[in-house]
């Protein structure tokens, strides 16, 4: 298996296969309309001999933490062809790009994802809490690239326009 940064040739393999993830074209569409606006900072793909098996995007994401603005991104969404998951390439495509976006200087990362899934990787409920975004509870996560990058009393996220929110 290989994991590298996408390039405008997978746009349709990673298409279908975030459409096959999900079972549905909308995640698909959101990828889309996020490199369509631009707002992404990372697209990774795993690849198995010529193959696009899994993808993972993150976009970015203002983040500001009493006032001051965090470099952040969005995580989302992260795909695994469905005959392949559960069997680690969503959690190596997670563990890779994050070295890649702290080696970029990315300070923090917020995903609504899974509340067991996510924490295994450092993420946290209880670092999001604090800041204001139209997601809240247990699925809604932080995780810091920087130690101390969320330290703060008060935060707000403003997603990427593709979100709609």
């Amino acid at each position: 298996m290989d994991y590298r940064e996408a390039v405008p040739a997978d746009d349709d393999a990673i298409a279908a296969l975030t459409t096959a993830a999900f079972g549905q074209p909308e995640e698909a569409e959101l990828v889309a309309a996020l490199a369509r606006d631009g707002d992404v900072e990372l697209s990774l793909v795993a690849v198995e001999g010529e193959t696009v098996v899994g993808h993972i995007l993150y976009s970015d994401l203002g983040v500001v933490v009493d006032g001051r603005p965090v470099r952040a991104v969005a995580l989302a969404p992260v795909s695994v062809v469905p005959g392949r998951q559960g069997r680690g390439i969503g959690a190596a495509l997670v563990r890779a790009s994050l070295g890649l976006l702290r080696d970029r200087g990315i300070e923090a990362v917020v995903v609504l994802g899974h509340a067991r899934y996510y924490p295994r990787f450092g993420f946290s409920a209880a670092l999001a809490a604090k800041l204001e975004a139209p997601f809240a509870g247990d699925a809604f996560m932080a995780l810091e690239l920087r130690p101390g990058a969320l330290a703060g009393h008060v935060g707000a996220v403003h997603y990427a326009r593709a979100f709609g929110l």
